[in-house]
């Protein structure tokens, strides 16, 4: 009689653990969320802030034209279009219409500009004049949304 208790302690369970596992891939999930939004792809700008401001597009047929502040420079900035620093603003319109011919479907004339808050209203402008010479039909100004503590 006690040989017959012994075979049913003898069944052993081949199911994996997958606890471990399950935590595992939580961690690696809070990782990438967290990580995620901090990875920004072209110039690091500080943007002006405004009332209005609307989610930014998908990129895809929209160019990025950014202007950053740097007193080591003559100028006073630094001019970038999408990760490719421009050696100064008469090139652009050159670069601007070399970009255009590399996107898919250029019908859609679309730049968007991303300006440092403390560059000087006129050379905005001058660039802005600039990226219209490429026979741009659209051009917005991206900035942050306003916060009232501020």
């Amino acid at each position: 009689m006690a040989g017959g208790g012994s075979t049913s302690s003898k069944n052993v369970s081949s199911e994996p653990n997958v606890v471990p596992l399950c935590d595992i891939l939580l961690v690696l999930l809070i990782i990438f969320m967290v990580v995620t939004p901090m990875i920004q792809k072209g110039a690091n700008v500080k943007l002006p802030e405004a009332k209005n401001a609307i989610s930014q597009p998908e990129p895809g047929q929209i160019i990025t034209v950014y202007i950053k502040k740097d007193l080591s420079e003559p100028s006073g900035y630094i001019i970038y279009l999408e990760d490719k620093k421009l050696e100064g603003l008469s090139i652009l319109t050159a670069a601007i219409e070399d970009k255009m011919e590399e996107l898919e479907d250029s019908k859609k004339k679309k730049v968007l500009l991303k300006a440092d808050v403390e560059i000087p209203y006129g050379k905005i402008v001058d660039v802005m004049n600039e990226i219209k010479n490429a026979q741009i039909e659209l051009l917005g100004l991206i900035t942050e949304q306003y916060t009232s503590g501020t």
